[in-house]
């Protein structure tokens, strides 16, 4: 066969969750798959990070806005390829193409409900989620496969569009090999010059999204500051400053702002040094289709506190401490019962590593190569 991947956002210098399970599935692919041939379309961008060999071919296509690369430009180059199919990786696909699709859903909140046009997302985010729903739902009729990232979003997928079974494929996502302690003196202090990060700290990756639940991680330590004589710090990534601001004003603590370190973007390759770094790492989103962090802090020893909800405990497990995200004083009591409870923070340390080796990129990409075969043997008949 010859396989069109679509990785649009591949070359891009700041990688999020997408880019990379798309990053991890064609690495893993060419590692397994020597037979068929593949074409993996990007924009151009400054930070390449794949290049042609063997029978993977990178094509740079011309940057345009994502709408009209995806759908004139992307379908035109995998036509020119002579794709006999196109994995388009996030979400989206050309409406118009005569060339097979499998498309990658990895959640469908911007199809569920309205307020992804509310208060909270940025002018981009409300065009991402328009754009999304004119196009999910005529992809999802006329594609030959979806894959979606964890039993609970198949289940939402096949309610929510009324479609059969065979046409959609949970596939796990996995955890990068570099995702382990780090124990070098020197690295870790590196790291806490670099990015000014405190001594005694909590990890999150809060954003500007609201199903990340940044308020209520906010309320959370807040509420644990005022009743604890030793104060905990919060670490978060990229975060802008003024909609940081505006929510510790929600929370009515303003000297919160003193216990919050903005890291600003961080490379793949220096995350599990700051995980390692950390106490506790806190995913407490009110909706996630899987949550790689998840994987990743466990990796690196980390015990993790987590939502109830969607798929968390399908992907945690046994290995994290679980809260209900629409209630802060949970989160608050979590953290102090993992920073007072040595045996407990061992337990969940231990459980963390095992669960974690659950998951691998290339069983992942396995799969999917399965699922193209599947496609060929169909078509073929």
């Amino acid at each position: 066969m010859r396989i069109g991947i679509e990785g649009q956002r591949l070359f891009r210098k700041k990688k999020h969750g997408m880019d990379m399970v798309a990053l991890e599935l064609v690495n893993n692919l060419r590692a397994i798959d020597h037979s068929n041939e593949y074409f993996i379309f990007v924009k151009k961008g400054e930070s390449p990070c794949l290049a042609s060999e063997g029978n993977f071919h990178v094509i740079e296509l011309e940057s345009r806005p994502y709408p009209l690369w995806e759908q004139k430009t992307l379908p035109s180059a995998a036509r020119k390829a002579g794709c006999d199919l196109l994995h388009c990786t996030s979400n989206t696909a050309p409406v118009f193409t005569s060339i097979p699709l499998v498309v990658t859903l990895h959640d469908i909140i911007y199809m569920e409900s309205l307020s992804i046009f509310g208060k909270g997302f940025s002018n981009y985010q409300k065009f991402g989620n328009m754009y999304r729903r004119m196009v999910v739902p005529r992809v999802v009729r006329k594609c030959k496969k979806l894959i979606t990232v964890s039993e609970f979003e198949k289940q939402r997928i096949a309610d929510f569009f009324h479609i059969d079974e065979h046409k959609l494929s949970a596939v796990y996502n996995g955890v990068s090999d570099h995702f382990k302690p780090v124990t070098d003196p020197v690295e870790l202090s590196g790291l806490k010059i670099k990015y000014n990060l405190p001594d005694r700290f909590v990890f999150f990756f809060g954003n500007t999204d609201p199903k990340k639940n940044t308020i209520g991680v906010l309320q959370a330590l807040s509420l644990f500051n005022k009743q604890m004589d030793e104060k905990l710090h919060l670490v978060m990534l990229d975060y802008d400053i003024k909609e940081l601001s505006k929510l510790i004003n929600e929370t009515g603590d303003p000297a919160l702002i003193n216990y919050i370190t903005l890291t600003g973007y961080v490379p793949n390759t220096e995350l599990p040094g700051i995980y390692s770094l950390c106490k506790i790492f806190l995913y407490p989103s009110l909706r996630e289709s899987f949550g790689i962090p998840m994987l990743e802090a466990m990796s690196c020893g980390v015990p993790v506190i987590t939502s109830n909800t969607s798929s968390m405990p399908e992907v945690g497990s046994d290995a994290a401490l679980y809260i209900d995200p629409f209630k802060p004083e949970q989160i608050t009591e979590a953290m102090k019962k993992l920073l007072r409870d040595e045996s407990l923070r061992s337990d969940l340390i231990n459980k963390g590593f095992k669960n974690a080796l659950k998951f691998s990129w290339k069983a992942m990409a396995e799969k999917v190569l399965s699922i193209y075969k599947e496609i060929e043997t169909s078509q073929t008949h």
